[in-house]
């Protein structure tokens, strides 16, 4: 057993389930509604708890496949809607997605932590750690 592997793999699913429950925190608790391209992200992360979790129980190490296409997919939106959110021009023409507009921040942190941006961490995570999983895998055979 590759014990980077197995490693890295944990350290993706950590942080898909930290997103999770950070999302769920600031809907829940907090009570802050999610736009729609909230909701994009969590339809891309919240597989990732379940699909992470199994594939390090099992050890299922090729499973970082699916989670790099996933949390790479995740990236591109949570960059978009943070560019919506902190480029004044795309935040004027951006169209109105539901109830609550994309450019809205519930948080804004030192400036430039924001929602999406805690998003984006999360994917960039997964999406190394996977990458660097399946490059553990293969110098194992």
């Amino acid at each position: 057993m590759n014990k980077k592997a197995d490693s890295f793999l944990f350290i993706a699913w950590a942080a898909s389930l930290i997103s999770m429950l950070g999302s769920l925190f600031f809907s829940e608790v907090m009570k802050y509604e999610p736009c729609e391209l909230c909701w994009y992200q969590r339809i891309l992360m919240y597989p990732l708890v379940i699909l992470l979790g199994a594939a390090y129980v099992k050890k299922d190490f090729r499973m970082a496949f699916y989670s790099s296409i996933l949390s790479g997919i995740g990236m591109l939106f949570s960059i978009y809607h943070y560019s919506i959110q902190k480029i004044s021009v795309l935040s004027e023409s951006a169209p109105s997605c539901g109830r609550v507009p994309c450019s809205g921040e519930y948080i804004n942190y030192m400036g430039f932590i924001t929602i999406p941006f805690l998003a984006l961490i999360g994917f960039i995570i997964i999406f190394i750690t996977s990458l660097l999983t399946l490059k553990a895998l293969k110098e194992e055979q």
